[in-house]
């Protein structure tokens, strides 16, 4: 086939990210490590959010969404790509890179493969979800964990959220969730919390983002439930776990680990 001819580099990977403008760093750290973990193996960024995409933009910063990233690295003739999901859940944004991946397939020679979301597996799920616990956990102060959501609840994937919920509460009485735009939202249940927490005799709360990494959520809506609380308990915000002045997930080693092994899968079923 002449057109096959073209296609004379090997690997590629593309990490298809949700993006954010006050912890790019965070990313350009996550694609620093791939390179290392997949010596050889070139790997490119993709970030899904038009406003975060157009704001890094107006900032002398060329960044692409996961369809123009893919025809690029499909112009430079690699054979086989691995799109890595870096999604927590396997909701809207990863139902979105799936799609995506399965259009390229129709007319593209390269080889395409999509990972699975970050929470999917459930071994991998349960010992990551209990890492993050006892990291941040303070036996003095209650967690109330905070998961983005989505505003339907009918998609594909929120299995995986509600086992996250009920996970982290089964690990501690004083584990409490909550989300910002999904189900059981905070601006709906918080008299709720407070007389669970009130009924547990908690004095001390701390806010953790269920965040990837922070964005505009972490600056607007965490300090807003925090100072809320603050009315009624001792409040803070779980501190950073490196240089950044905010809490990020991707921080967590069992979070980057997971995407390294579903990156590594789909490299094998390459061939």
């Amino acid at each position: 086939m002449k057109r096959y001819r073209h296609y004379k580099r090997d690997k590629a990977i593309i990490l298809s990210c949700f993006g954010s403008v006050i912890e790019q760093q965070m990313y350009l750290d996550l694609k620093k490590e791939t390179q290392e973990r997949f010596e050889g193996v070139d790997v490119f960024l993709s970030f899904s959010s038009r406003m975060v995409l157009k704001d890094l933009n107006k900032r002398g910063l060329e960044y692409k969404n996961l369809p123009q990233v893919l025809a690029d690295v499909d112009m430079l003739g690699y054979r086989n790509i691995v799109v890595a999901s870096i999604n927590l859940f396997p909701t809207d944004e990863h139902e979105l890179l799936l799609r995506t991946v399965k259009g390229f397939r129709e007319f593209s020679y390269a080889n395409i493969r999509a990972t699975k979301a970050i929470i999917n597996k459930t071994k991998e799920t349960s010992l990551a979800l209990k890492a993050l616990n006892e990291k941040i956990s303070n036996k003095e102060w209650a967690n109330l964990y905070i998961i983005h959501g989505v505003p339907l609840l009918d998609l594909a994937g929120l299995s995986s959220v509600s086992y996250t919920e009920n996970f982290l509460k089964l690990l501690d009485k004083n584990n409490y969730t909550c989300s910002l735009e999904g189900a059981f939202p905070y601006y709906a249940i918080k008299e709720t919390l407070l007389r669970d927490m009130r009924e547990n005799e908690v004095e001390s709360v701390q806010v953790v983002p269920m965040l990837l990494v922070s964005g505009n959520h972490y600056i607007k809506d965490m300090v807003e439930i925090r100072d809320e609380l603050s009315e009624h308990f001792n409040t803070g915000i779980v501190p950073s776990l490196s240089k950044s002045d905010r809490f990020n997930l991707i921080e967590l080693e069992s979070i980057r680990e997971i995407i390294f092994q579903n990156i590594k899968e789909e490299i094998i079923k390459l061939g």
